[in-house]
């Protein structure tokens, strides 16, 4: 009959190209009395491999006296999604081999090489500063290093310390840590002490006063600091100034008062928003202190220490003008305050050496000298005997803080 009739095809069945599968297509055409049909078989299959990215380097190296620990790995497949959980792990000599199949059989194979070596340094740091300077006379406190190890652990034990330090004599010394570990990787750091000597600073004239140096001590007693500060200030024949709060042993600020020390008065809680809420909430605070010194010395203390000294500008978040008000109303009830002009910086985290460099570093033989330290602080502790023995050695004289000592005071900025 020689006419189109394309547009009279008929189709049934569907194809889901994203579900492996076979499907068949029929396709019919009808012209009047005569129907022609055809099949069409289509597969939809999947060849494309899955992944397995491992996690981690592909060249792995395991300490030689540990076990290698597996960092994981995830596979992927464009039909199945996760099939992390069908990953076969075989151990070889040397490698590890991950393999695993999607649910067409499509095979990926990833490789990752194990060596059993240490090839890092072990870590080693300073306790401590790394520059010191000393001054002529005065001892050297080595305060060592640690070191620790990828596959070691520990190694501080295993620190080899070579040079040394004459305090006797000027000069630039260094000492030297070593540490190995066990596959011979070494690694090494250095101190740098400087031991110089100090030129005195005669007083011009000698006025009274002038090269006293008051040692006070903040926010004890505390056990394991303050027994111990004392103890040095007694083998050194020393008087100093504690400014004590409400807490630590009783018998300590007994054994200050026994011995011969100053015991003053510093804060019952040293918490600012409490001590600084108000004028009264201050004097609350220090009567409370007050009569635990007095409980136990039989003395009413009559010096005072603020928390944050008298420059502090922290009081102003809690009651604006208190340090103006509360300097002025302190002295016309008859206490004496003190602030300091030489700064350990004991409370900022100074090291040993740190507190002790600070300390000699400031006093002068041109004035009185208020020293701030504090009694709870290890660092302190372990300064305190040679800073005395500096001051000894140069020209300087110890002495307790009295009722009859000038005050020593900042600028009041609140």
């Amino acid at each position: 009959f020689n006419k189109d009739i394309t547009k009279s095809i008929k189709k049934i069945g569907h194809v889901n190209t994203n579900k492996i599968g076979i499907y068949k297509i029929e396709y019919y055409v009808k012209y009047n009395i005569f129907i022609n049909k055809k099949i069409i078989t289509i597969k939809v299959i999947d060849k494309e491999a899955p992944k397995i990215e491992l996690t981690g380097n592909k060249e792995f190296n395991v300490c030689p006296n540990k076990e290698y620990v597996e960092p994981g790995y995830i596979a992927t497949d464009n039909y199945d999604g996760d099939i992390t959980n069908k990953v076969k792990i075989t151990k070889e000599e040397g490698q590890i081999i991950y393999e695993v199949n999607d649910s067409s059989n499509n095979k990926t194979k990833e490789v990752r090489k194990i060596e059993k070596k240490d090839i890092e340094k072990p870590n080693i740091t300073l306790n401590g500063e790394s520059n010191i300077t000393i001054y002529l006379g005065n001892n050297y406190n080595e305060e060592g290093a640690k070191a620790t190890d990828n596959c070691d652990g520990d190694l501080t034990s295993k620190i080899e310390k070579s040079g040394s330090v004459n305090t006797n004599q000027s000069g630039t010394y260094t000492i030297t840590y070593k540490v190995k570990d066990i596959s011979n990787n070494e690694a090494s750091i250095t101190r740098t002490i400087k031991v110089v000597e100090r030129t005195l600073i005669r007083p011009q004239g000698g006025g009274s006063g002038k090269g006293i140096v008051y040692l006070t001590f903040d926010d004890g007693p505390n056990a394991g600091t303050t027994n111990v500060i004392l103890d040095i200030l007694k083998e050194e024949g020393i008087q100093a100034t504690f400014f004590v709060t409400c807490n630590g042993p009783d018998y300590l600020i007994q054994r200050m008062h026994n011995e011969g020390h100053t015991v003053a008065l510093h804060t019952a809680t040293h918490n600012y928003a409490t001590v600084y809420a108000s004028d009264n909430a201050y004097f609350n605070d220090l009567n409370q202190v007050s009569n635990r010194v007095e409980r136990l010395t039989g003395i009413k203390s009559m010096i005072i220490r603020f928390p944050g000294g008298s420059s502090n500008t922290i009081s102003r978040h809690y009651s604006p003008g208190i340090m103006t008000r509360l300097t002025s109303e302190v002295k016309r009830r008859g206490y004496h305050y003190f602030d300091w002009n030489v700064d350990s910086n004991d409370a900022a985290g100074a090291s040993t050496n740190g507190v002790y460099s600070n300390v000699v570093n400031n006093i002068s033989l041109n004035r009185e000298n208020v020293v701030l330290m504090h009694d709870i602080k290890t660092t302190t502790r372990d300064a305190i005997r040679n800073i005395i023995r500096y001051g000894k050695n140069n020209g300087f004289t110890f002495r307790r803080i009295t009722n009859d000592t000038a005050m020593v005071t900042h600028g009041v900025n609140n």
